[in-house]
């Protein structure tokens, strides 16, 4: 299981890149692989406003749709557009090409209460 120590987590399986006052964030590796084949990602939320634990998406799997909560509180910038014609990048690549939303950060504060890779490991069981 691929679990990057440079990123934070919540339990709800995303994880989060801080560059200064903007987050990329997408879902983990073990989120990916419980979901199988990524066929759709659904965002309907750039340049608004979400709270921490809003649903800013979901991302369709072949047998099942996942909401995608946020992470933190913010202004939803930008939606990875490769993920349009190859939402696969999700599976393939969760951490890297597979990122799904760039936000800026409101509460910087927030950062400190997600999870660590230790932290998302217990989580999981692993």
């Amino acid at each position: 299981m691929n679990l990057p120590e440079n990123l934070k987590y919540t339990k709800d399986h995303e994880w989060v890149r801080v560059e200064g006052d903007v987050a990329y964030v997408g879902i983990t590796d073990f989120a990916q692989s419980e979901l199988g084949d990524i066929v759709y990602v659904d965002i309907d939320t750039v340049d608004k406003d979400i709270n921490q634990n809003d649903v800013f998406g979901t991302v369709e799997a072949v047998k099942t749709v996942s909401d995608l909560f946020s992470p933190l509180s913010g202004t939803v910038q930008e939606f990875n557009g490769k993920l349009e014609d190859n939402p696969e990048l999700v599976n393939s690549d969760p951490y890297g090409e597979g990122w799904i939303i760039k936000m800026s950060i409101s509460d910087a504060s927030q950062v400190a209460d997600l999870l660590t890779a230790e932290g998302y490991r217990e989580v999981i069981g692993q």
